[in-house]
């Protein structure tokens, strides 16, 4: 979503970098430059204006334009500044000292609420916690139907409220508490009704129900895809009814992202999660710092080793490595490895995790088709299990097999097999071992 900006942003840190001394003309020129990126990206006009406003106070004091490194002093300064835009640091949900810790979502319909929902519970049970999910909303009682589909698919608990619960409101929402007492769950994860437009009628239901529960957190969800009209949005819930927190959808879409820059500055409250893909595993803690790097094309490198270590099973990983140093590597292994990468998402939001400069310089010119790993998994499934651990045996009618088995041309099984002969080559020269042995499992 911040492709745009961020290739703007690296502009900016690229003229900074050419220029030996930082002077007020420059800097004028790089802000300028900072102001079109971040207007361009529907960030809100008032929030760019104060960050300008910041940067060039601190740009143009004595101490950095008499650096010897001045161009880095002010991409420091930008890239503060940005994390401050964002919310400075990360934060966690709020959990109660005493549970359940209840957790009230609101927002637009359509926004991504009750998947939000589903997202949370499942992100609090990898937290080793209990949670319990339900859905509230007087005029739809069947609106919870949705919720309830999501916690059978993820085999969390649901609290189902009947249409004669729902017609005395505050005795059912008692009834939710009662349940998530005696149940001794960690977290209440409550859906709210959700409108085309905030109205009053919404206002008073919301009302209502955030007296009766007295939410630790009442997180709004903003669809990020909105733009500003998501900001306009959670001004409005903030003043009728107090939010603690934002949760961002959408944030793997193609629009332009200003609503990410915005919303803190103008609700004051914190992102704490971002949701970037429809998977229920795509729900991540919002870091303000990794973001601005990322924009500043710097990468998000910690966050792509937290997803790795999460998605990969080390046990299965100390193995590979193993076979890989006795040149026992077989395709079965190798479909393994695919599988592995396709559970840590898309190769394009990988590479955009990876710095933009130095040995990566060349990485966003690439051209990623997630397909290919796909048919290269379906192309090593149709195959025997004697073929994929001894793939010389694959002649040309085994491989016409394959092909048909996959559903992709020979030319791809073809390709495939010469690929993997080539990585197995490479894997016997001397530097290759060299390489594995300086992993402590494998000394």
């Amino acid at each position: 979503m911040l492709e745009q900006l961020s290739e703007r942003m690296q502009k900016v840190a690229k003229f900074l970098r050419g220029e030996v001394k930082i002077t007020e003309r420059n800097m004028a020129e790089a802000l300028k430059m900072i102001r079109m990126a971040f207007l361009e990206a529907d960030v809100n006009y008032k929030v760019v204006k104060e960050f300008e406003a910041r940067i060039k106070k601190k740009a143009l004091n004595e101490e950095v334009m008499q650096s010897l490194t001045p161009s880095q002093h002010v991409i420091k300064i930008v890239r503060d500044e940005l994390t401050e835009m964002l919310g400075k640091e990360m934060r966690r949900p709020a959990f109660s000292s005493s549970p359940p810790s209840i957790w009230m979502l609101v927002g637009l319909q359509g926004s991504g609420k009750t998947t939000s929902c589903g997202k949370l519970a499942k992100w609090v049970r990898n937290q080793g916690k209990k949670p319990l999910l339900v859905s509230f909303d007087i005029k739809r009682p069947a609106a919870q139907d949705q919720l309830k589909m999501i916690s059978e698919t993820l085999g969390l608990p649901f609290y189902e409220l009947s249409s004669t619960q729902m017609a005395a409101p505050e005795r059912a929402l008692k009834g939710v508490l009662d349940q998530a007492i005696s149940g001794k769950y960690d977290a209440l994860i409550v859906d709210t009704a959700g409108r085309l437009h905030v109205d009053e009628e919404l206002m008073d239901e919301l009302k209502m129900a955030r007296d009766m529960l007295d939410p630790a957190e009442v997180i709004y969800v903003g669809d990020a895809m909105t733009g500003q009209d998501a900001v306009k949005s959670a001004q409005q819930f903030e003043e009728k009814i107090g939010l603690t927190s934002i949760i961002l959808t959408k944030l793997d879409g193609d629009a332009r992202g200003g609503a990410a820059l915005s919303i803190v500055s103008v609700t004051g409250k914190p992102v704490k999660f971002i949701g970037v893909g429809e998977k229920f595993d795509m729900l991540e803690i919002f870091h303000p710092d990794r973001m601005a790097s990322r924009i500043l094309g710097m990468g998000d490198v910690l966050s792509l080793i937290e997803k790795a270590e999460r998605e990969t099973d080390m046990k299965e990983a100390e193995e590979l490595a193993k076979k890989l140093q006795s040149n026992e590597f077989s395709l079965e292994d190798f479909r393994k490895q695919l599988n592995q990468l396709k559970r840590m998402g898309s190769m394009s939001q990988f590479l955009s995790m990876l710095p933009s400069g130095g040995a990566f310089k060349n990485l966003s010119k690439v051209e990623v088709d997630d397909k290919r790993i796909l048919y290269s998994e379906a192309i090593i499934s149709s195959m025997t299990r004697r073929e994929r651990e001894d793939p010389k045996i694959i002649d040309g009618s085994r491989r016409r097999r394959i092909a048909r088995g996959s559903g992709r041309p020979v030319s791809e099984v073809n390709q495939l097999l010469k690929q993997f002969f080539e990585m197995r080559k490479m894997m016997k020269k001397s530097q290759f071992k060299k390489l594995l042995s300086s992993f402590p499992s494998l000394r």
